[in-house]
């Protein structure tokens, strides 16, 4: 293995590990707030409901939130991410850069 090489992949390794890191750290960020706005809104909706301004009827909502999540999930399924990953970015960008998600998802 020639140096040119060794220094190719050792930064393909090192930038993956921190857009990783950087990736999973901003991605639990959000999430974070998009389910703060979620619940102050169900908060809302459900204080409504209990001053009796507003009816809902939440069968119904429970039955569009679940055919949706269903159709999401079923969506991602159809779609090989995996052999995706693997042959656009290379096994130790991949790698690399799933390990700095999870560092970065869990720290964050």
């Amino acid at each position: 293995m020639n140096s040119e090489s060794f220094v190719s992949i050792s930064a393909g390794i090192g930038g993956g590990f921190f857009g990783g890191l950087l990736l999973g750290y901003a991605l639990k960020k959000v999430v974070k707030l998009i389910a703060v706005i979620v619940g102050l809104f169900i908060a809302g909706i459900a204080y409504l409901q209990y001053q009796q301004i507003a009816s809902f009827n939440w069968d119904r909502i429970e039955g569009t939130v679940s055919t949706i999540a269903n159709a999401t999930t079923i969506t991602f399924n159809n779609y090989n991410i995996e052999t995706l990953g693997l042959t656009n970015l290379g096994i130790p960008l991949t790698s690399s850069m799933s390990a700095g998600f999870a560092i970065g998802f869990m720290k964050g």
